[in-house]
Parts: C-alpha cells; sequence; structure tokens
C-alpha cells in the first residue's frame, strides 16, 4: 500500500491523514498566533515603522521623504561603506579558511592557514581604508560612539565574565557564610541603576577627598578627574597613542568599572547554575588522579561551562551596545564624544534635537550591527562550545 493510498483512506472519525495533518497544523498556529501578535506589536512592528521613519526628513512631524539621505550622513557615500563591508567579508573568510578549508587535502591545514593570514591582512588594510573614508566623509560623531561603545564591550563583557566565574566556583565551594555571599554580590544587579550611579558619582568625584582618590592616594597615585577626564587611558600612564589605540578615556573607564560591578554577581549566580550540573563523579575521579583545585577549574570546570559562558558572552555584547541608564547618570559634559555610546548619542537625536529621521536611522544602523555581531560570535564561538 503507498503512502498516497494511506494519506486518503478514512479513518474511523472520518477524516483522511492529510486533513487530520492539517488540522493539526492549524491548531499549532492558533496557539502560537497569541505570541505572535505580541511579538509583531511590541517588537517586529517598531523596528519595520523605525526604517520607515529613516527614510524621511522626520522632525517632531513627518517631512519630506529624503530616501537613503539619512544613511548617507553616517557613511559619508555607499563607496565607503561597500569598502568597509569587503574588509569585513574578507575577514570572516580568513577565519573559515584558518578553520575549514582544504581539510581532505595533505599539507592543506597549513596552506589555508598561509591563506587565511593573507587574507585577514588584506581585509583589516581594506577595513580600516574603508573606515577611514567613512570617518573623513559620514557622522563623525556616530561613528566615534561605535567606537565608543565598542572600547565599553570590551573592556566590560571579559572581565564580567572572567570575575563571574571566579566568584561562582569559590561560592560553589563548602565555606560558611556562602549564601550570604551570593545575595550580597547579586544585590548590585537588583539595585536600581539610576540609584547606584548616583553613588558612583559621588565616590568618582574629581575632589580630592572623593573616596576613589583616597584609595589611589594610598598608593602614591595623584588625585584623578575620573568622569571628567577626556584623556585616554594609555596616555594618561604614560604613551603617546592617537586614535584607537590611545584607548579609552579615564571617564569611560569608571563608567566601564560601574559595569562590572552591576553585573558580576548576575554572571556569578547564571554560572553557580551551570556548576551544579557537573556531575560531582568528575571532580572526585579528578582528585584521585591526583589534580589540584586550579588543574580541576582549568580542564574540567570551565570546558563543561562553555555552554554558560557563550551564552553570558553573547547577552554581555548586546547588553552593552544597549546599555543607556547608568551611562546617562555618569556621563559629564566635560568629558566630550569620549562617553557618548551609540545608545545615548541616539537618544539625544531622538529626544533633544528632534531629528527622528536620523535617530531611527542610526538605530537601524545598530541593530545591524549587533544582528551581526551576535551571528558572528554565534558561529566563531559556537562551534566551540562543548555540551558534553
Amino acid at each position: 500500500m503507498t503512502e498516497d493510498t494511506v494519506s486518503s483512506k478514512p479513518l474511523n472519525s472520518g477524516l483522511t491523514l492529510d486533513k487530520l495533518r492539517k488540522r493539526e497544523q492549524a491548531t499549532g498556529y492558533l496557539f502560537i498566533l497569541p505570541a505572535f501578535i505580541i511579538i509583531f506589536i511590541f517588537g517586529l512592528f517598531p523596528i519595520l515603522y523605525s526604517f520607515y521613519m529613516s527614510l524621511f526628513n522626520w522632525r517632531v512631524t513627518k517631512g519630506a521623504f529624503v530616501g537613503d539621505q539619512n544613511y548617507l550622513l553616517i557613511f559619508g557615500s555607499w563607496t565607503n561603506f561597500l569598502i568597509t563591508l569587503a574588509g569585513i567579508a574578507l575577514i570572516v573568510a580568513a577565519f573559515w579558511l584558518w578553520n575549514n578549508a582544504f581539510k581532505s587535502l595533505n599539507k592543506g591545514t597549513q596552506i589555508a592557514k598561509i591563506l587565511g593570514a593573507i587574507v585577514l591582512i588584506l581585509g583589516g588594510v581594506v577595513f580600516v581604508t574603508g573606515w577611514g573614508q567613512m570617518y573623513e566623509a559620514g557622522n563623525k560623531l556616530f561613528l566615534n560612539s561605535l567606537m565608543v561603545t565598542l572600547y565599553y564591550a570590551l573592556g566590560t563583557v571579559p572581565a564580567e565574565i572572567l570575575l563571574g566565574m571566579i566568584l561562582a566556583f569559590l561560592l560553589y565551594q563548602d565555606i560558611k557564610g556562602k549564601d550570604l555571599f551570593r545575595m550580597l554580590y547579586f544585590l548590585p544587579y537588583i539595585t536600581p541603576s539610576v540609584t547606584s550611579a548616583v553613588v558612583f558619582q559621588i565616590i568618582f568625584s574629581r575632589r580630592e577627598t572623593s573616596l576613589a582618590n583616597r584609595i589611589i592616594g594610598f598608593f602614591g597615585i595623584s588625585p584623578q578627574k575620573w568622569r571628567f577626564e577626556i584623556t585616554p587611558l594609555f596616555n594618561l600612564l604614560g604613551a603617546n597613542l592617537s586614535g584607537f589605540l590611545a584607548g579609552p578615556s579615564l571617564a569611560l573607564v569608571t563608567i566601564m568599572i560601574y559595569g562590572i560591578w552591576s553585573f558580576v554577581g548576575y554572571n556569578s549566580v547564571i554560572f553557580l547554575a551551570g556548576l551544579g550540573n557537573i556531575p560531582k563523579e568528575t571532580y572526585e575521579a579528578a582528585e584521585i588522579d591526583g589534580a589540584s583545585k586550579s588543574q580541576m577549574f582549568r580542564h574540567i570546570t570551565m570546558p563543561l561551562l562553555s555552554p554558560t559562558t557563550f551564552y553570558l558572552t553573547l547577552v554581555g555584547f548586546i547588553g552593552t551596545f544597549k546599555a543607556f541608564n547608568h551611562i546617562y547618570v555618569l556621563s559629564e559634559p566635560s568629558a566630550g564624544d569620549s562617553v557618548i555610546t551609540t545608545s545615548l548619542l541616539i537618544f539625544n537625536n531622538f529626544y533633544k534635537a528632534n531629528q527622528y529621521g536620523v535617530a531611527t536611522a542610526q538605530a537601524i544602523v545598530l541593530f545591524a550591527i549587533i544582528l551581526g555581531l551576535t551571528l558572528a560570535q554565534n558561529k566563531l564561538i559556537g562551534e566551540r562550545v562543548f555540551y558534553g
């Protein structure tokens, strides 16, 4: 009996198998319809409408249709954007060559790595060229905000992950008062960000009597301006660098300290949940074999926590690119553009300058960057996650 015959054969209820499948599919769609409506209204529709607004000269009221002019204000020209995009594509191709190409050939791995290195260098040159042209002809304030946001992400997420993992490993041990310590470390995350940011304003005041200046005074360091200091960190340490290599300003580093303080506790709690899923027998077997605590942490804990680490890294980078509340509170006009992240710039353009079309165009670009980074992390890091 063929499959078509079975599908058309009436069942006891009088329905054919095809009709029963269609009814099940319709029932499934009806179940997901309420969730889809909520996601569309509060998620997809605002994104689509933001893209629609970005095509107009929108200031308080809808103005003339300007097409891609708001995007050209950012990039300077589409040629600059395409050159920068080509550089990114070459860098991605270099990683693909390094990891996947020529695996089936003899000595293919070495050839792939050499080609990958060449393509990586070429991609870096193309990207820097396109970015430089775009920076000269485009919106310097927006492009600078992207660099500030990148500084903030690279300065906070790795530190939050590392400290969170170490704290979780320590709190997972059989020590007295570990429940109290877990609560204390998680407290900064649930504290209202505006309130705690105001406290950080006082701690990192430029007055010589501020708590931060008193602490560094014990080590013989002169008082700093902290949130008011525009000078890049590496130049404060004696270097004479310029551009991206000069590093973030001390004002931005102060905001980074707040970000790390705020999210380490959350990461610790998530890591504690991940540690609970690691079989105790694994540690017992390693202990019998003579492994030390540090060896067990490196060879057992870290690999088996890789799914948790991947999740926190992914969420962390998305969160830093969207961070707003504490940055808004801790930023000072004297620090200038050195503390203006992309989310803060979009807010200023939207609510203060009433440049709705420009702000939504910048928001769409930021959305595309977050999406691209998420896909890149999922591809580059997700393949290295050990799921047991």
